[in-house]
């Protein structure tokens, strides 16, 4: 076990620290593998996933982990290797993850709506040896690979485990491609022998977003995959680490310490989560696949978005917790005001990704009635996560704000641009994280890493301020700051404003090149069904409630805005269809 908090001494928002638990954990010092280890031995026979009606164990999908895990090493593929997952979210993404890890090996993802050119990019980025595709990607994935380290391809389809489990004929492929499920019938799951240094062994090599440029290769140990799982997985359950026959588990802390009335309403292995956020993202592979298979969660996994689909399986399978980026929220809740629904069995909602409107939370909240809503933040550089607002009921939890620091994690405000400093409650500046989850660096980019990581603080590019109880509020990143006549205009808080009008379903701010005014705050928005509003009635709307210099001088309506795979809205894309003096 190890300590993450020294450096964190008392601060504001101990006041509203979640009951019963401390400020600081002690880490188990165990591998990514071990999250998976211990689950399967407590869960067992429990559903761990529901995939197209199909139900697997947890003790299926660790068994199947450790049949890859055991294929690769027979490749010779393991320590110091690269291997990346290019799948949708499925049964075999949940194998290839935990055997990659369990190998020995670092696991790189990629989103699967990526072009070739952009695959390509990270496979060469990461030195990649080896990639898990499937077989409607494999003719992205075959003009990826060449000129690419990369001399082993997995390819896989729905029907290798399911009905009717077909393996994957890959004799058109090429040499080097072979069927993940003809790999896994060949094997015995044998648990590796691999020597791990937490500390020090890669677990990921996550890239970015790429929403400002070339995505960069985030580094990640196993350490810092454990750190924040556990993080989250305690805050969220009223629960703490320890470990059980070389496997990673969590138990309930005293209950006298939290009272009598059930603080955390969903108690370890009874939780049911429809998912439909990217394993590939940061949130997804912590959030949803981590931290569920550690609180022995059942997993309701959806590949593709369909909001109808979706709620149909929330009241399906009872589901207890929904969770994603807010784009996902904003089109649950316009299919459910079609048919004003409630969803009573739900009692745990989180957004991150991207900010979360004040409206959409109050929306949330009517159709959800038992559920505790909780916005958090982070980044792929803080692994996943770096905040939260508490999930207990009794937790204080502020509207528009994304929470406090999570165990043995520390913020400050700092002067944008100007040294190291710290700006009081209210102020706005750059904020920095550091703790447990902090990333190793960018992958050999050292001059990239000396400039965001400084003193041991993550300087996120992102505004934001601390309230006096040390609630951090996101205002924008720094890159989206408009500057009007010299004046700073935050495009989150014309965006909030836009929201809070019935007919607008989303809405985004960017600042268009103007020639007196340097750049002016234009509004791209998606109208709700059936929504006459006009471009004048909308920056009436909002003009009114800022002040002269904030004001809106351009709205656009457009049936969708560009986003990333993970929910993001790309307000690059946006920007640079401004410079160019066009529309999306």
């Amino acid at each position: 076990m190890w300590r993450g908090g020294a450096h964190v001494k008392e601060r504001s928002w101990h006041r509203h620290w979640p009951k019963g638990l401390p400020w600081s954990l002690s880490y188990p010092d165990v591998s990514v593998g071990a999250i998976f280890k211990g689950s399967a031995r407590r869960f067992g026979q429990k559903a761990a996933l529901v995939y197209r009606s199909q139900v697997y164990s947890f003790s299926e999908l660790y068994r199947d982990s450790l049949r890859f895990a055991s294929a690769l090493n027979r490749m010779g593929l393991g320590k110091g290797d690269v291997i990346a997952i290019h799948l949708f979210n499925m049964p075999q993404y949940v194998i290839a993850y935990y055997g990659i890890l369990l190998s020995g090996a670092v696991f790189t993802p990629i989103s699967p709506l990526l072009p070739v050119d952009d695959v390509a990019f990270q496979l060469r980025d990461s030195e990649a040896s080896a990639l898990i595709t499937h077989e409607r990607l494999a003719g992205v994935a075959r003009q990826a690979v060449e000129g690419t380290g990369v001399k082993r391809v997995f390819v896989t389809g729905d029907e290798e485990m399911g009905p009717p489990f077909r393996p994957i004929d890959t004799g058109s492929l090429g040499d080097g491609w072979l069927s993940l499920g003809k790999v896994l019938c060949q094997e015995s799951p044998m648990e590796p022998d691999v020597p791990f240094r937490p500390e020090e062994d890669l677990a990921h090599l996550a890239y970015t977003g790429g929403t400002t440029g070339r995505p960069k290769g985030v580094m990640l140990t196993h350490r810092h995959v454990v750190a924040n799982t556990v993080q989250y997985a305690a805050w969220g359950t009223g629960c703490l680490p320890r470990v059980e026959d070389g496997g990673l588990v969590l138990e309930p802390v005293d209950p006298a310490l939290i009272g009598e009335n059930a603080e955390y309403r969903t108690a370890l292995g009874e939780a049911i989560l429809v998912n439909i956020t990217p394993w590939f993202h940061a949130m997804g592979t912590i959030g949803y696949l981590n931290h569920p298979i550690l609180t022995g969660t059942t997993i309701v996994l959806h590949s593709r978005f369909d909001p109808r689909t979706y709620l149909e399986d929330a009241r399906r399978y009872q589901a207890t917790t929904l969770g994603g980026a807010p784009a996902v929220f904003h089109a649950l809740l316009r299919q459910i005001d079609s048919g004003n629904e409630v969803f009573p069995s739900v009692r745990h909602i989180s957004s991150g990704a991207a900010p979360l409107p004040v409206e959409t939370i109050a929306r949330l909240q009517q159709h959800f009635p038992e559920a505790v809503v909780v916005e958090a933040y982070g980044m792929t550089e803080v692994t996943m996560g770096a905040t939260s607002n508490p999930s207990g009921r009794s937790g204080l939890r502020k509207p528009g704000s994304v929470g406090i620091p999570v165990f043995d994690t520390d913020c400050k405000i700092a002067p944008v641009g100007r040294g190291e400093g710290s700006l009081p409650a209210g102020e706005i500046g750059e904020v920095c994280i550091r703790g447990p989850q902090v990333m190793k660096g960018y992958y050999r980019k050292p001059e990239e890493t000396a400039e965001v990581l400084r003193d041991g603080w993550m300087h996120t590019g992102d505004l934001g301020r601390l309230d006096e109880d040390g609630y951090l509020y996101i205002v924008d990143r720094i890159k989206d700051m408009i500057l009007y006549k010299g004046y700073n205009v935050y495009p989150r808080e014309l965006e909030e404003l836009l929201h809070s009008h019935p007919a607008v379903a989303q809405a985004a701010v960017v600042g268009k090149p103007d020639r007196e005014a340097g750049e002016i705050p234009k509004a791209y928005v998606v109208r709700r069904p059936n929504s006459g509003v006009s471009p004048e009635e909308l920056m009436g709307f909002v003009n009114a409630s800022v002040a002269p210099y904030k004001r809106l001088r351009e709205i656009v309506f457009v049936g969708q805005l560009p986003v990333s795979g993970a929910g993001k809205v790309l307000k690059r894309v946006l920007r640079e269809q401004e410079e160019q003096g066009g529309h999306i």
